[in-house]
């Protein structure tokens, strides 16, 4: 008994290892919600059967002893034994297949993982007190049940980071005040730093980098790093990178639920804010277009008195939520506009010419003055970042002549129509974008390439109930756009795969496949005479 007790501790202890880590991989990008988490766990039940199959067989496993049939309890232990081998194989296989974004072993996931492992020792512990409380001794067969026990605690790992998460959330929320707090104090002894706001549903990112460019041409300039735009993201940024010389701190902000913009403005208090975009991103969390108006507003909100409220006036979102405030406080009824060809009041571009290698445009200041700029930056959704970007440092007194020189500099942000070439095929990567208007713009600049057009996607998620009803019409904009269309994943794609047909699109032309990988090979084997351009549409995380 003893000697089957221990090999089944030592296969349950790289099953429990391998089970709690991709359960804490998905998480962590479920960002540590257990909401989240659990309707990820309802969504993907059939990838995680085996853990169902083995709380089930490992508390058969624990009252089977009680039988007094020591044959029965051995065929058990065989069956526990496979069960765990095969744990072990399949999330060995899981953990090597989603990669894209790695499990990040933070101090916050540490202190989850020996949680875990402490309630577990804890269960196993009053367990064997209440035996030897019964029976003054421990032996053999009182140690029969742990096998069953062990194998319970690997298939539990299905939801104990949830419970650990519980179980520890007034210590992380201890630990998130301590730092908040001090990025406040570290604000506070910074008095003269101007800090600018920045959200949008799209393209807040690549704002934020292009406001770095520009106004580093006048500023010492501090922009929150990669995708930081979350409180504790901000909070590291702070405390990491702000110094006593910086002159300009850009804050990007993002959201997922109502209230977390404020949460953000809250910690840094912005004396200006820019609105880059708001469309149907996080559907399924927000709930309602009017939820995200009103949360990206937020930042608007925050915004004092004397402030500068910068807003994208091509997006009829933004038109609709400003008239809803209008007369509410001067902010709202002064805002600076900006617009990619719009004339209006505020900023607009004019002359625009787009081509494969880059736009040239030119920008109407409403203080009358113009100026041509040139960047490398392709299609017209681009002319609108760059226009906000423009428009924030010409306000901070940046001449537009000045800022021509810095524009032609802007580069693409990684994974956001970033143009990569490689001899005849260019690739052009825009894997970050899974939103429908940045959809629809990017297949639209595939469309004016001068050579092979294939594009590659997956389509986009997290966009509620009308999820497949954006993704069919992205693919009628493609359908439209492209010579050549591989999609990613057979069930999800199918909306995708309707609309790319209901335009006439040759279905010779059409693919899909389970692996981006194959999609790529598929894509540099295509034979043309002519340059290829390869656009990667949105990638999936790793928990879809």
């Amino acid at each position: 008994m003893i000697i089957r007790t221990l090999i089944t501790l030592a296969l349950a202890v790289p099953a429990f290892w391998l089970t709690m880590r991709f359960n804490m991989h998905m998480f962590q990008l479920n960002t540590y919600m257990n909401n989240e988490q659990s309707a990820w766990l309802a969504k993907n039940r059939h990838l995680q059967w085996i853990l169902y199959f083995a709380v089930a067989l490992g508390a058969i496993r624990m009252f089977v002893p009680l039988a007094g049939l020591d044959w029965l309890t051995a065929v058990t232990d065989v069956l526990v034994w496979i069960t765990l081998i095969v744990i072990i194989l399949v999330y060995r296989l899981l953990i090597e297949m989603n990669s894209k974004k790695p499990l990040k072993f933070t101090p916050r996931v540490k202190r989850m993982v020996a949680t875990i492992i402490a309630v577990d020792v804890l269960i196993v512990l009053v367990c064997y007190a209440a035996v030897l409380i019964r029976y003054g001794k421990i032996e053999a067969w009182n140690l029969a049940p742990l096998g069953g026990f062990l194998l319970a605690a690997v298939g539990l790992q299905l939801g104990e980071n949830m419970l650990a998460n519980s179980i520890n959330r007034p210590i992380e929320k201890g630990v998130n005040n301590h730092y908040i707090n001090d990025a406040k104090r570290i604000l506070k002894e910074n008095p003269d730093l101007i800090i600018i706001g920045v959200t949008g549903s799209y393209g807040k990112t690549s704002v934020k980098f292009y406001l770095e460019t520009l106004l580093r041409q006048r500023f010492r300039v501090l922009v929150t790093p990669e995708s930081y735009n979350t409180p504790m993201g901000i909070v590291i940024t702070i405390r990491k990178f702000l110094k006593p010389t910086h002159e300009i701190f850009v804050c990007e902000m993002g959201a997922r639920y109502v209230g977390e913009i404020k949460e953000d403005c809250d910690l840094v208090h912005p004396h200006h804010g820019l609105i880059t975009s708001i469309g149907p991103q996080h559907l399924d969390t927000f709930e309602s277009m009017e939820n995200i108006q009103k949360t990206k507003f937020e930042l608007a909100d925050a915004v004092p008195d004397g402030g500068i409220l910068f807003l994208n006036g091509d997006n009829e979102y933004i038109a609709e939520e400003l008239q809803r405030r209008k007369g509410s406080r001067p902010l709202y009824d002064d805002p600076v506009m900006y617009h990619s060809q719009k004339i209006g009041s505020g900023y607009y571009a004019s002359d625009v010419v787009v081509t494969n290698h880059g736009t040239d445009f030119t920008v109407n200041a409403p203080d009358g003055e113009t100026a041509r700029f040139s960047m490398k930056l392709v299609g017209m959704h681009n002319v609108i970042n760059v226009m906000g970007a423009i428009a924030v440092s010409h306000e901070f007194g940046i001449p537009l002549a000045e800022l021509r020189i810095p524009v032609r500099r802007i580069q693409s942000v990684p994974h956001r129509m970033e143009m990569k070439n490689h001899g005849d095929v260019t690739i052009i990567d825009d894997a970050f974008n899974s939103n429908p208007v940045g959809s629809k713009a990017a297949v639209e600049t595939l469309a004016i390439m001068d050579g092979m057009r294939i594009l590659i996607t997956p389509g986009m998620v997290e966009l509620g109930e009308d999820e497949a009803e954006y993704n069919r019409k992205f693919g009628t904009y493609a359908a439209d756009c492209c010579d050549r269309i591989f999609l990613v994943g057979r069930k999800h794609t199918e909306p995708i795969k309707e609309g790319i047909l209901s335009k006439g699109f040759p279905e010779k032309h059409l693919e899909v496949f389970d692996k981006v990988e194959d999609a790529i090979s598929r894509a540099y084997a295509v034979k043309t005479d002519k340059h290829k351009y390869i656009l990667l549409e949105n990638d999936l995380p790793d928990n879809y």
